[in-house]
């Protein structure tokens, strides 16, 4: 390992992979103690309501389930006790922007990448926490940021799939720019004849190329990564256009053609979705698909509580 760097193997394939197929890479971030169990459980107690999701899912080889909901009065070691008993998981969004010792890792990172790969180029960049049960899963599903999984702790088997139809399309992407619906994508199961399947072991992180639809099963261990996230300047304008295509097709019924990022249909596009996407509207329906509907209970750990249909709803 090379003493100080994040990215402890990086080697010219990956500078020719990177962005075309799924690149597994060995870092040296969960060495560090911001990811100790009692810093993990001090940052849990302490994290913003609006930043985090508490997400019930449904045990591998099962229907899906996604349910999201609320920690409660938990202090944070007993909120990963809960998750480790099964069927949960709890993302901290955002963590580089609440926790300065994140962000510098991730900075860091995204150093060494750009000075390996000619014009890479990520000026804009996040990431935040996952701890998730054993047995838990992330249906399938695809992001329109660029993308990366981080192992801290724990395995898991991460489905990467074709970006590209009929894995993903258009209007899937459409979706998830209107709605934060990216759980929301037809999935069949012959799909996975056609997906790269890569585990992943502490010290270890993923890359895939954007867009391109995945699914993770934890192995029978709670599981803590990172997510991470970037975008660029071309990565930008393909949200907007899938923005403005997604509100063409379900407020005005009109079926978009173009899908290009330049010239004046697309600035035209990105006028009007500029004048749309804080609505009212548009908060309604993220807010219809995103329902905060239990809590953990707070004395058998590991099981939820059922919220009333009035409470309090993903922010």
């Amino acid at each position: 390992m090379t003493p100080g760097r994040i990215l402890t193997d990086w080697n010219d394939n990956h500078c020719k992979l990177w962005s075309r197929r799924p690149v597994r890479l060995e870092h040296s971030m969960h060495k560090q103690q911001a990811f100790s169990m009692d810093d993990l459980a001090a940052l849990i107690e302490n994290y913003p309501r609006q930043h985090y999701s508490l997400v019930k899912t449904g045990a591998p080889g099962s229907s899906r389930v996604w349910r999201e909901g609320e920690i409660g009065q938990l202090c944070g070691r007993q909120v990963i006790e809960a998750i480790g008993r099964g069927g949960l998981q709890l993302s901290l969004r955002n963590v580089t922007a609440i926790d300065r010792r994140y962000r510098d890792m991730i900075d860091r990172m995204f150093g060494e990448i750009a000075g390996r790969i000619p014009g890479f180029d990520a000026p804009t960049h996040q990431a935040g926490i996952l701890i998730s049960s054993p047995d838990a899963q992330v249906s399938y599903r695809a992001e329109l940021p660029g993308q990366g999984l981080v192992q801290i702790a724990g395995r898991k088997r991460v489905y990467v799939y074709p970006n590209s139809k009929p894995f993903i399309q258009p209007e899937h992407l459409e979706n998830m720019a209107l709605f934060d619906a990216e759980v929301d994508i037809p999935y069949e199961p012959w799909y996975d004849w056609h997906a790269q399947v890569i585990d992943l072991e502490p010290g270890q992180m993923l890359n895939w190329p954007l867009n391109a639809p995945y699914r993770v099963e934890n192995l029978g261990t709670v599981n803590i990564s990172m997510i991470v996230s970037y975008a660029n300047d071309a990565i930008r304008r393909a949200r907007t256009l899938h923005l403005a295509n997604g509100m063409l097709r379900h407020r005005f019924g009109h079926t978009p053609r173009s899908r290009s990022i330049r010239g004046p249909v697309f600035f035209a596009k990105q006028m009007m979705q500029k004048l749309l996407r804080d609505s009212q509207q548009s908060k309604r329906e993220r807010v219809a698909r995103r329902p905060i509907d239990f809590r953990l209970d707070e004395i058998d750990l590991g099981k939820i509580v059922d919220l009333p249909k009035t409470a309090l709803v993903a922010a």
